[in-house]
């Protein structure tokens, strides 16, 4: 009896903790939704209900530009680093490469450098190549610092790997080609999947890297959300914030869907 009381108080302990650190984690998002619908220019108090500042996104032309650069940005490097994180975790399945380990280091080595070390190189390079920032320096940047992410998650993905289907696949007499595509692909794509969802939340979420790498007349929902506050306008992007929780929670939804139908049909 006394050590399920003490089991009970430790769990009872644990599960407030965790519920008081939710609370002052999700407590700013839920004040952010609420004053997107408050009627006032500058946020010191509720003013009323309005749906104005939701209005006005659509009528900023500059608020479109940089979401369509976002998801543009977003989209490109989520699809290359994806490819070559699969490509990558594939050939780092053969032990006897000579390079694995100085490869699995050079994978781990953007995930542990600060993000303005990484944004400040990168810089430099452009600057040393001549290269014009833009478009095209943003888009290598986010498929740099996305790589390894997409490299760590489908190799432990591969680690669970259950290759007697591989293994029977080759008894049965089929070819190299016909088992990837056939066997080892459709067991990959959970473990894709899910690199590809963090590589795009990762560059849509990315400032200081594209800070650094956009240059003038270039802008990303990140870097045009941080220049309004500086102007103080605030209150549209209270509303553009919500949309993107919205966004967000939309995108991990359909992920879940997908992930589900994909495990069920194996």
């Amino acid at each position: 009896m006394k050590k399920l009381s003490i089991s009970r108080f430790y769990t009872g302990m644990n599960l407030t903790i965790f519920s008081l650190v939710m609370v002052f984690l999700y407590i700013p998002i839920i004040i952010l939704i609420i004053y997107s619908f408050n009627d006032a220019k500058i946020i010191t108090g509720w003013k009323g209900f309005t749906l104005k500042y939701y209005i006005q996104l659509w009528d900023n032309d500059s608020i479109r530009q940089a979401f369509s650069n976002t998801m543009l940005i977003a989209g490109l490097s989520t699809f290359i680093s994806t490819v070559i994180g699969v490509l990558t975790a594939l050939g780092m399945e053969n032990k006897q490469f000579s390079g694995h380990k100085a490869l699995s280091a050079l994978i781990y080595i953007p995930l542990v450098i600060p993000d303005i070390l990484m944004g400040v190189s990168l810089a430099l390079l452009f600057n040393f190549t001549r290269v014009n920032t833009g478009m095209i320096t943003v888009l290598i940047a986010h498929i740099t610092f996305c790589i390894s992410y997409t490299v760590i998650v489908i190799r432990s993905r591969l680690e669970g790997f259950d290759y007697s289907l591989v293994e029977a696949a080759m008894d049965l007499g089929a070819k190299p080609a016909v088992i990837f595509w056939k066997v080892k692909l459709p067991l990959m794509l959970p473990g894709i999947i899910a690199a590809a969802l963090l590589a795009f939340t990762l560059s849509i979420d990315d400032f200081i890297i594209t800070f650094f790498t956009s240059g003038r007349g270039f802008d990303t929902l990140p870097i045009y959300v941080e220049g309004t506050i500086r102007r103080g306008t605030i209150t549209t992007i209270n509303s553009l914030s919500t949309l993107m929780i919205g966004f967000t929670l939309f995108l991990v939804v359909v992920t879940k869907r997908i992930r589900k139908i994909l495990i069920s049909s194996l």
